[in-house]
């Protein structure tokens, strides 16, 4: 037999009204109580009226893009851009949840499949783990990752791990021995993906290669901004044997390495070297020399995939990994 809202409502000791703003305003819910509604809807399998839902989908013709701090990143900007652009013709209406918290997360991740007139789902630079995949599954809600992977989800991906070796191999084929690291990720615990991490990773180890070790500042990396950067960067380039040249977990950590190379009055690249990643849109602008990911092109791929997936729902379970080259410009 098909679950009710109020086989829900029972399961979870709660109102039928409690369950009703759960679904449409979870915002408004509790913490606890919002855990309890949902853990109920999975164990139950519930879909609230399947049919009318289905058919709001077809009329509202409506693709979301679920995005961690969107309005804050250049990267997520770009990525946007490639989304929009590639369904400007197409009918579709582009609708925008911002995440800046791992409540905001889970909520949607619980909500969007059952409850939002969606006919498709992008989710850009989020982990989500087997529950949260399997729901969007078996809701039926079309999905594509974008800058993230899971084996039951689409996705369109790069290898931030190579793409870090690859920074490494660069600056050393330069000429450089002594070289540093500027890092920092989104503060997003349990869904932020760790790309500065992830590059972290793939640039230690090329240099290992090599015979060399990445200088570091004197204190572990907190948040992803320039200000955090630029105070990363003045404890590398006062260091007695300082760095000659620096690689900057993204396009926005580059901008605070200048800022303290400017700072101390030390000429780019002559006295150090900077090299970015992301290929955001300042980046050409200021001449910054960065490894370029193909932001809006990831953007217009995961809409294409998703577009192909609404229209042969077999097309489903499909990965594409972007190609990464180094942009030679003015900074290193």
């Amino acid at each position: 037999m098909t679950s009710t809202i109020y086989d829900v409502a029972s399961r979870a000791g709660v109102s039928i009204a409690t369950v009703s703003r759960a679904i449409n305003a979870p915002q408004t819910v509790n913490t606890t109580t919002l855990q309890r509604i949902q853990e109920a809807i999975d164990e139950l399998s519930f879909i609230p009226k399947a049919e009318a839902t289905a058919r709001a989908r077809r009329i509202h013709r409506q693709i979301g893009v679920l995005a961690p701090f969107f309005m804050h990143y250049p990267s997520f900007t770009q990525r946007l851009r490639g989304v929009a652009s590639a369904l400007r013709d197409t009918g579709f209406e582009l609708v925008v949840y911002n995440v800046d918290t791992p409540e905001h997360a889970r909520s949607y991740l619980h909500t969007l499949p059952i409850t939002r007139r969606l006919d498709g789902l992008l989710i850009i630079s989020l982990k989500l783990d087997d529950q949260e995949a399997m729901r969007l599954v078996q809701h039926r809600l079309p999905t594509v990752l974008i800058e993230g992977a899971h084996p039951k989800l689409a996705a369109v991906e790069i290898d931030n791990v190579a793409g870090g070796e690859m920074a490494a191999e660069y600056l050393v084929a330069k000429g450089h021995v002594r070289i540093g690291f500027v890092g920092g990720d989104r503060e997003l615990p349990g869904y932020a993906i760790g790309t500065s991490e992830l590059r972290y990773r793939g640039f230690t180890a090329a240099l290992e290669r090599h015979g060399l070790a990445p200088v570091l500042p004197g204190f572990a990396p907190r948040t992803s901004t320039h200000e955090e950067a630029r105070l990363q960067a003045v404890d590398l380039l006062q260091q007695p044997a300082h760095p000659t040249a620096i690689f900057a977990g993204n396009d926005t950590l580059a901008l605070g390495v200048l800022k303290a190379a400017r700072e101390l009055g030390l000429s780019v690249p002559g006295d150090i070297a900077v090299l970015g990643f992301d290929d955001a849109d300042f980046a050409e602008y200021i001449g910054l020399s960065t490894v370029s990911q193909s932001l809006e092109e990831s953007g217009r791929l995961a809409v294409e995939m998703l577009l192909s997936m609404l229209s042969d729902p077999a097309r489903s379970n499909r990965r594409m990994r972007l190609p990464l080259q180094i942009l030679e410009r003015d900074t290193a």
